[in-house]
């Protein structure tokens, strides 16, 4: 396919990019991650989602910080990425209830508490490794860059992880609407985002370098989630299992 002619030497139109930009996340699907797996199929207990919730705050409780950070790199002509950026904040933070709120009930449903998920004691050593690396690449990367890796490569794969997800959460493991909110705004709300957030990449990565510096933090940041994901079976369910077997 022509997205994977030498893009050292040719700038790629929308079309190529996006495809590029796609397949740098194939492969590398949190949904796919063995704690996917187990959710989507019923095999996780409410503990396990506890843990989830603590963990997950300590990722996506500072996402309007890390948007924030972009937010301040973009050049004021870009008035189109700010609008996104500031949009997406509001979301997150300002509107009818923020997002942290409603992962903060699910986890309370869970077992867990408002002060536990606070708690970056609480959460893993991989998921802290995920936040520091949202920060460093907000800080440190291009506008551009760094809204592929935070919005494409990691943001734009929530609907699909969610839609997986939400189907058990009411079927099996018995939660309420009320109780599962989070996952039922995010799987709208984020597929807007996503969409978004390629447009500004595919019209922003102007240059050669920039196409594959986003391609690079695109496939980083699926990596990342993949391997949170993982992180969550690995400390929290194989070690009942292990112990249910002993």
């Amino acid at each position: 396919m022509t997205a994977t002619l030498n893009p050292t030497t040719e700038l790629l139109n929308h079309d190529d990019f996006r495809a590029a930009l796609q397949d740098a996340i194939k492969g590398r699907e949190a949904k796919n991650a063995s704690f996917s797996k187990a959710w989507a199929e019923g095999k996780l207990e409410r503990h396990h989602f506890a843990r989830w919730a603590e963990n997950h705050y300590q990722y996506v409780g500072p996402f309007a910080d890390y948007l924030g950070i972009v937010y301040a790199n973009t050049p004021d002509t870009q008035t189109d990425a700010k609008d996104f950026l500031l949009q997406n904040m509001y979301e997150e933070e300002l509107a009818d209830i923020r997002h942290t709120d409603l992962l903060i009930r699910f986890g309370e449903a869970c077992g867990t508490t408002k002060e536990r998920i606070e708690d970056p004691n609480n959460a893993n050593a991989v998921t802290r490794g995920l936040q520091a690396w949202c920060y460093a690449t907000a800080l440190r990367e291009h506008y551009v860059v760094a809204t592929a890796a935070l919005v494409v490569g990691l943001e734009s794969q929530v609907p699909e992880i969610y839609k997986k997800q939400i189907v058990p959460l009411r079927e099996t493991y018995g939660f309420t609407e009320d109780e599962i909110e989070f996952f039922d705004l995010h799987i709208t709300s984020d597929v807007v985002h996503g969409e978004r957030g390629y447009q500004i990449v595919l019209e922003g990565a102007n240059t050669v370098e920039l196409q594959q510096r986003c391609l690079q933090f695109v496939r980083w940041g699926a990596e990342m989630r993949y391997s949170y994901t993982r992180s969550l079976y690995d400390t929290y369910v194989a070690p009942d299992l292990e112990a249910a077997q002993a």
